[in-house]
């Protein structure tokens, strides 16, 4: 497999050799390419990485809570029980 870093030289060293109005095409393409991209992705409904991280990480949290709720629950119903049996027990 070849290496990137040789093949972003070998592109560098042909970008450098071309005449001064190719580059110039080569510059407006890309930023009229920029631009599209850009406007088209201002269309979507996306969020940026930062905004997914943070988001993920309230999700962590609220599924750690959850699952300290849960347990709870379950240990309150299994006292429940415990007591409901105790007392029909009793009687």
């Amino acid at each position: 497999m070849f290496d990137p870093r040789k093949l972003e030289q070998i592109a560098k060293q042909i970008h450098q050799a071309m005449p001064a109005p190719v580059k110039d095409l080569g510059n407006d393409v890309d930023q009229k390419i920029r631009q599209v991209i850009q406007s088209q992705l201002l269309k979507l409904d996306v969020v940026n990485r930062e905004e997914f991280d943070v988001q993920t990480q309230v999700l962590l949290r609220t599924r750690q809570k959850l699952t300290e709720l849960e347990k709870k629950v379950n240990e309150l119903e299994k006292k429940l029980t415990q007591s409901t049996t105790s007392n029909e027990e009793e009687a």
